[in-house]
């Protein structure tokens, strides 16, 4: 019993092991040559990326990937003017004349929000733009009003 109290057992010490020599990772057919001339048990795996089927993020993670490489400032998408101007021309028309506060009730959003729309300098949210264009019945990518008639010479029916 009195052997139990004299002994002491380090856990993780890095003597108990030996000397065994770490793994490293060879970068390079020189390196690999040296470690061969050497004597060194050497095991080679071939790595490969495996991709989420799920996610289906490949083009974000490339544009992503092309930022990171990149020094210089990549700038945020705005909204096109032509599309505020759209916003702004079919709202102070009559079906539709209403003030930016009634539009950013219609579409639960700040008042604030459909001012920076219209004057272009907001920063592209697409889903708000798809409930102003629903609730002023303009196309989210055009800004062309959807309800007007089409021009003469073609019909809408195929």
């Amino acid at each position: 019993m009195s052997d139990d109290w004299d002994t002491v057992t380090k856990i993780g010490s890095k003597v108990s092991g030996g000397a065994s020599q770490r793994e490293t990772v060879v970068r390079g057919k020189a390196a690999l040559n040296a470690a061969q001339r050497s004597g060194n048990i050497i095991g080679t795996e071939k790595k490969f990326a495996t991709r989420n089927p799920a996610g289906k993020s490949g083009v974000e993670g490339q544009r992503l990937t092309k930022v990171d490489r990149s020094d210089d400032i990549v700038p945020v998408q705005k909204v096109n003017p032509e599309i505020g101007a759209a916003i702004r021309d079919r709202r102070s028309k009559d079906p539709y004349k209403m003030t930016q506060a009634e539009l950013a009730k219609k579409v639960n959003a700040q008042a604030n929000d459909i001012k920076t729309l219209e004057s272009g300098q907001a920063i592209k949210n697409q889903a708000l733009l798809n409930k102003v264009a629903r609730v002023l019945k303009i196309s989210p990518k055009t800004g062309k009003a959807l309800d007007e008639e089409p021009a003469k010479g073609s019909s809408g029916k195929k």
